[in-house]
């Protein structure tokens, strides 16, 4: 599959009809990071976990208490995610480096559990040795 990617830490650009996919908890608490760049910028709401919410999208990471969830459970979150992102071919996904930074995964642990994602995703660079794609700049 051929992927889209960006440069980490930028944002969708505008009027282009993204989604912004960032790391959560399963409180809902959109505090820090991505998250609260989703809940300023792209309609995150305070107390949805999971999904689509405006122009954002949330994948828990971290328990209600922010703990640091295990990998087999963000697992779990990213298969759905990337079956709901199958199921929108008409949306375009801005994934975040999920998982990384201050959740304490590394780009190893969490970029090869998005492999296979639709072509609708688009990723950060940083993640492009670990899906296996050679297209660059964004789709």
């Amino acid at each position: 599959m051929s992927y889209g990617y960006h440069q980490d830490g930028t944002l969708p650009p505008e009027g282009g009809g993204w989604i912004f996919v960032f790391g959560s908890n399963e409180s809902g608490r959109h505090g820090k990071g991505a998250s609260k760049v989703a809940e300023g910028l792209f309609g995150a709401k305070r107390g949805v976990s999971y999904g689509l919410q405006g122009e954002s999208f949330a994948i828990p990471v971290k328990d209600a208490r922010i703990r640091t969830l295990p990998l087999e459970a963000i697992r779990t979150y990213v298969d759905r995610f990337l079956r709901d992102a199958a199921a929108m071919p008409d949306r375009r996904f801005f994934v975040a480096r999920v998982g990384c930074g201050p959740f304490n995964y590394s780009d190893e642990d969490m970029a090869p559990m998005f492999r296979g994602a639709p072509t609708n995703c688009n990723f950060a660079h940083e993640w492009a040795a670990y899906l296996g794609s050679t297209m660059m700049g964004q789709q």
